[in-house]
């Protein structure tokens, strides 16, 4: 009877354990991320590159190789709609398209998803077949703070957060109405009703780096960060404070892959990589090639036109953290066609170099694709200081502030005191003079306020506004011209002047 006894707990000790939870068991599951995708969906060449790189029809051939291994998830870290000629022709319709097909499981929302404003970010959403996270954004019902999503065993809880810098890095009247909560307090908010519902919780971030291990320190309990917005290459993952933190570079050139074990509800332990993406490292996907085809066939119909030559390679490449001769050209380009003084943009206005050759409309489009036109305005020589410095604050982040300039020259000291970096300030040969009105000609994303450059707007509510459906009407305006984006004003310039040729000249220095 004892032994009769003996095997009949044998045999309840292994139905229990049948009948336990999967979670308790041990599972492995993969999370494959892309982020700062920007649209480049064609193969590319990068200023100083020789091979093509990125690629979506390769990239969703890696996605589905990786997929059949083991039950997986899709996710994007934001900045997926707009940027290439390729999203921005068709306002990021495109991109969710492609994403649609490629059966993507969440997206965050990055901070250029607004820029084609709130109805067509709204129009996205309602086309995308996965859901699109902003937790910390107030005001956009039709974002999801988080999902649950079952992958094999495991129940995993994605939360979405978009930097709260998006209310000055897109254009003021993109994000009227809305509220951008502290992403650490949302995050700390969420984390205990995730846990009750999920395994494994991962935050889709798309915040940057640095915000993200600091994120990661702030808020105890997070298994995962899979992030975005600093176009940072983590070619292993970072671990913070008991949390994994996992970037994808940018533009589709690499896949992340994270391989998670899951055991009794908890990560056990996980192991990642980069997959390069680039014509010849494996097959394309038949149909995600037809796709971009399609659409790319539209783009070369309206802008594979030669606009004229560029006699040297137009750089843009270090535009957040220095003088660029893109930068350079532009800010000439508007300082001329405003008749200002002096000219000032932000380095993030330019997303891609123009190499030395002949020059084509898309090539102008590529290195410029934001919805920006011209404006000059008066400002005093302490306010154009004070634009400076702010300009040169985001240095150690790389932000997109930095600014290029034309008709100035500075120095500046990177380890002063905020406020008193800025020094040897000349605009037309001659110092700066504090109390003296200049004009200087700038984008409209800027006059408004856009990458922090506060003191901009601040002349213009001072000097009166009334709105006509541009930008703003105010005294303190001496050129506003709504109709003509700034990339055309470029291929303009191509176009009359050719060849053209442009060089860093010292117009701003970093001193000891």
């Amino acid at each position: 009877m004892k032994r009769f006894f003996r095997w009949w707990l044998v045999i309840l000790a292994v139905c229990l354990l049948g009948a336990a939870p999967a979670a308790a068991r041990e599972a492995k599951i993969r999370l494959l991320h892309v982020n700062d995708f920007h649209g480049f969906a064609e193969p590319y060449r990068p200023l100083g590159r020789l091979e093509l790189q990125g690629g979506a029809a390769y990239l969703a051939a890696q996605v589905k190789r990786l997929r059949a291994a083991r039950p997986s998830l899709l996710l994007a870290a934001g900045d997926m709609i707009q940027g290439d000629n390729w999203a921005n022709l068709f306002q990021g319709a495109s991109v969710i398209e492609l994403m649609n097909a490629m059966g993507f499981d969440a997206m965050v929302v990055g901070n250029h998803e607004f820029d084609f404003g709130r109805e067509v970010l709204q129009e996205r959403v309602r086309q995308a077949a996965f859901p699109v996270l902003g937790a910390n954004v107030q005001g956009l019902p039709d974002l999801k703070p988080y999902v649950v999503r079952k992958v094999g065993a495991v129940r995993v809880a994605i939360l979405g957060v978009v930097t709260p810098d998006t209310a000055q890095a897109t254009h003021p009247k993109n994000v009227a109405g809305l509220s951008f909560t502290p992403p650490a307090t949302v995050v700390r908010e969420y984390l205990p009703r995730l846990r009750q519902e999920a395994d494994l919780v991962v935050v889709l971030s798309h915040l940057g780096y640095a915000a993200d291990r600091q994120l990661a320190q702030e808020v105890p309990g997070i298994d995962i960060i899979v992030g975005g917005h600093s176009h940072t290459r983590l070619d292993r993952p970072v671990r913070v404070n008991g949390t994994w933190i996992v970037q994808a570079f940018e533009h589709g050139r690499f896949l992340g892959v994270l391989d998670v074990t899951v055991e009794r509800g908890r990560m056990k332990a996980s192991e990642g990589r980069l997959v390069p993406i680039r014509p010849g490292s494996g097959p394309a996907d038949p149909e995600i090639l037809a796709l971009v085809k399609k659409y790319q066939r539209q783009v070369d119909s309206l802008l594979n036109v030669v606009v004229g030559e560029a006699a040297t390679d137009l750089d843009a490449r270090e535009a957040r953290v220095q003088e660029t001769a893109l930068g350079n050209l532009v800010a000439d380009i508007l300082k001329a066609r405003a008749g200002a003084e002096t000219a000032l943009i932000n380095g993030g206005t330019l997303r891609a170099g123009i190499p030395k050759g002949p020059v084509t409309r898309k090539q102008v489009y590529t290195a410029l694709p934001f919805d920006n036109y011209l404006v000059a305005l008066r400002l005093t020589g302490a306010q154009i200081l004070a634009a400076l410095e702010h300009g040169i604050a985001g240095l150690p982040e790389r932000e997109g502030r930095f600014p290029q300039v034309a008709g100035l020259k500075f120095a500046y000291r990177p380890g002063a005191p905020p406020g008193r970096r800025v020094a040897e300030v000349e605009i037309g040969g001659r110092p700066l003079e504090p109390e003296r009105t200049y004009t200087l000609a700038t984008i409209d994303f800027l006059a408004a306020g856009g990458d922090g450059y506060t003191v901009f707007g601040e002349v213009l509510k001072a000097a009166g506004l009334s709105g006509n459906g541009g930008l703003l009407q105010s005294t303190a305006l001496t050129y506003n011209d709504p109709g003509t984006w700034v990339r055309d004003l470029v291929a303009d310039h191509f176009t009359r002047h050719s060849p053209v040729s442009a060089r860093v000249e010292g117009r701003i220095r970093a001193l000891p």
